[in-house]
């Protein structure tokens, strides 16, 4: 199930290795997913499922404040035990917590779980990139003296983020029946269907021309932390409290199981730290993807998760 999907990552890293292009031959690639495929698969879906599904706010909570309490445990963890800055720890934390959620999160859960996994994907992926999106730049502003405005972090980096703004869009189309003109409903579905594919195209590209660091005692705990905690809690939390769909609870183990999202090398080489482990983490997590993803939908195949 997960071969076709590793498949284009694949794809991706051979196309990077048999020709050299370079990172700046993916502006518009990058440009296309983040701010105009992905987005159009987000509100095309959200604006036709029923509200009462939308609103799940318990799900929304469990989920999201599962990837909070994994970050912070990251965070504590290699303050204490690395003596990381807060900077640096905070890169780190990110690494434990962020998984892959944009560009493999989608293509993931909807060919493994059929559309009725797409509202919880939608649910994870805008309250957990809101949630990283606020804490990463707030706690990098601490840690080296800048006195940024929340208001102005928030503005810049959560509110206006298109999947959030893609999203809302979404819901409030749900909320007032939008109508969409048939010629744009089918210019909107074809973005829909190009977002995955694209998305792990490109993702293939970037890990191909990404170097590995030789410290790698940090980013194994890390790695552990993101790839086997991560998923582990968010199963043993949504048992705890119960009432879940199972579509939904499937959902939310396997977004948890993928790997350390590209987005921790951008914002580790944006902020110029940790930027070579970082690296690492991101390329060899998605190595081990192939293998603990597979796992992970075997599991939900066997109905085991």
């Amino acid at each position: 199930m997960s071969l076709p999907l590793f498949g284009l990552v694949l794809i991706g890293w051979l196309s990077a290795k048999v020709r050299r292009i370079g990172l700046d031959g993916l502006a518009w690639m990058q440009f296309f997913i983040m701010y105009v495929a992905l987005p159009a698969l987000f509100f095309q879906i959200l604006r036709k499922t029923p509200v009462e599904q939308l609103t799940n706010f318990k799900f929304v909570a469990t989920a999201t404040g599962t990837t909070a309490l994994v970050f912070v445990l990251g965070f504590v963890l290699v303050r204490l035990v690395f003596a990381s800055d807060m900077r640096t720890a905070t890169i780190q934390a990110l690494a434990g917590a962020y998984s892959n959620i944009g560009y493999m999160g989608p293509a993931l859960t909807l060919a493994a779980l059929g559309e009725a996994a797409v509202v919880p994907t939608a649910l994870i992926l805008c309250f957990d990139n809101a949630l990283l999106f606020t804490l990463v730049p707030i706690l990098m502003a601490l840690g080296s003296g800048n006195q940024e405005s929340i208001v102005s972090v928030l503005t810049k980096k959560v509110l206006l983020h298109p999947f959030i703004l893609a999203s809302a869009a979404g819901i409030a189309a749900a909320f007032i029946e939008l109508p969409v003109p048939t010629a744009i409903d089918q210019i909107l579905d074809n973005l829909k269907n190009s977002a995955a594919p694209a998305a792990l195209f490109t993702m293939g590209v970037v890990i191909a021309q990404q170097t590995a660091s030789r410290r790698t005692a940090d980013v194994a705990v890390l790695l552990v932390l993101k790839m086997v905690l991560h998923p582990l809690l968010i199963f043993v939390v949504m048992h705890w409290i119960g009432g879940f769909d199972p579509i939904w609870l499937q959902t939310a183990v396997l977004m948890a199981a993928l790997p350390p999202a590209l987005n921790i090398f951008v914002l580790a080489q944006f902020y110029d730290t940790y930027v070579a482990r970082a690296s690492t983490i991101v390329l060899l997590g998605t190595v081990l993807a192939s293998i603990s993803v597979t796992l992970v939908l075997y599991l939900i195949a066997e109905g085991l998760v």
